[in-house]
C-alpha cells in the first residue's frame, strides 16, 4: 500500500522512464549516465515507496507492468516539468552548453560526424554531445518522447510541434562501376536513370524517397531490379560489384570512393540534391542554443567543401 507521505525522487522517476523506453538495464543506465546498480537501486526505492511494481525483469527481457503503463505518462510529464524548470533556472535555454542528445540519419552521420565533432570540440569544448544514428521516423519518435534534444534530418521535415533550421544543401551524385560508360561524365541528364538498374536503400531511409523523387521529376520509371540495401555503404559495394548504380550525397563521395572501384558522374543543372537541417521541439524553448548549434554544424561542414551553406543566423 502506498505511503501517502512518500515523495518520489526525480532519480527514481528517471530510472523508471528510461527503463520503460529502452527495455534494457544497460542501455537505460547508459542514457542516464549512471551505473546499473544505481539505476536498480533508484527503481527499487521508487517501487517500494509507491508500493507498486513498475518494471518486471526476467533472465531474457524487461517489460513494463500494467500499473507501470498506466503511470508512465505521468512520470514523463513530471520529468519534462523538472527539465523545463532546470532550463529556466540555469539559463541553458539561451546558450549552447551542458549535454545535447543529437540524432543523425544514417546517410549523414558517417560522412559529416567526424567534422562536426572536431568543430564542436574546438568551438564549444564545454559541450557534451551524445549521438544517436537512426532512420528518420525513429529519430522523430525519440524527439517527441524527449529522449533526443535535436536531430539532423533532411528537410523539409514538416513535423507538428517541431521547428527546423536549414543548415546546408548538397547535390546528389551518380555512383557507378569504374568501367561504366558514364563514369566521370559531367552534366548527365537525370532522364538517363530510366535505362539504369537503380539500387535503393530499404524502406524507411529518406534517401530512398529522395532518389525516387529525382526519378519522378525527371519523368522516368527506374528499373529497380531486385537488390535493396540496408545502408549506403552496402549499396556502394553492390555498385562496385556491378549490380547497378545508386545516388549518393556529395558529402559521401570522398569516403565511398577512397577504396577505388567506384566511379561517379554529376548531373546537369539544376542538379538534384537535398537540404539538411536541425530539427527540435518547439516546446523545448531552446531556439537560441539550437540555432547556435546549427550554425556551427553548417560552418564546419561547408568549410570541408562539397556543400552549400544555407544557415541564416
Amino acid at each position: 500500500m502506498t505511503d501517502r507521505t512518500y515523495q518520489p525522487s526525480v532519480a527514481g522517476l528517471r530510472a523508471f522512464v528510461a527503463l520503460a523506453r529502452r527495455r534494457h538495464f544497460g542501455a537505460a543506465a547508459g542514457d542516464l549516465g549512471v551505473s546499473q546498480p544505481s539505476l536498480s537501486q533508484a527503481l527499487a526505492a521508487l517501487e517500494t515507496g509507491l508500493g507498486v511494481t513498475l518494471i518486471e525483469r526476467t533472465t531474457r527481457r524487461v517489460f513494463v507492468t500494467t500499473e507501470g503503463e498506466r503511470l508512465l505518462p505521468k512520470a514523463i510529464a513530471v520529468i519534462e516539468s523538472v527539465d523545463d524548470f532546470l532550463v529556466e533556472v540555469s539559463g541553458v535555454g539561451e546558450t549552447l552548453s551542458g549535454t545535447v542528445r543529437l540524432g543523425f540519419i544514417p546517410t549523414v552521420a558517417p560522412y559529416v560526424l567526424p567534422t562536426v565533432l572536431r568543430g564542436l570540440a574546438q568551438q564549444r569544448p564545454e559541450l557534451t554531445l551524445r549521438v544517436v544514428e537512426d532512420q528518420t521516423a525513429r529519430l522523430v519518435d525519440q524527439l517527441r518522447e524527449g529522449s533526443l534534444d535535436a536531430a539532423v534530418l533532411a528537410l523539409p521535415a514538416e513535423i507538428p510541434g517541431m521547428a527546423e533550421i536549414p543548415m546546408y544543401h548538397e547535390d546528389f551524385v551518380l555512383a557507378l562501376p569504374a568501367d561504366h560508360a558514364l563514369a566521370g561524365r559531367k552534366r548527365v541528364d537525370p532522364a538517363a536513370l530510366a535505362d539504369l538498374p537503380l539500387l535503393l536503400l530499404d524502406e524507411g531511409h529518406c534517401l530512398r524517397d529522395q532518389a525516387l523523387e529525382v526519378c519522378r521529376i525527371a519523368g522516368v520509371r527506374p528499373d529497380l531490379g531486385h537488390t535493396r540495401a540496408a545502408s549506403l555503404a552496402t549499396a556502394v559495394h553492390c555498385v562496385t560489384g556491378g549490380l547497378g548504380v545508386t545516388l549518393i550525397p556529395q558529402t559521401a563521395v570522398a569516403s565511398e570512393t577512397a577504396g577505388g572501384g567506384l566511379a561517379t558522374a554529376t548531373f546537369a543543372s539544376p542538379r538534384p540534391g537535398r537540404r539538411i537541417g536541425l530539427v527540435f521541439r518547439r516546446s523545448a524553448h531552446r531556439e537560441d542554443a539550437y540555432r547556435e548549434l546549427a550554425g556551427i554544424i553548417a560552418d564546419v561542414v561547408s568549410a570541408a567543401g562539397a556543400v552549400r551553406r544555407e544557415f541564416a543566423g
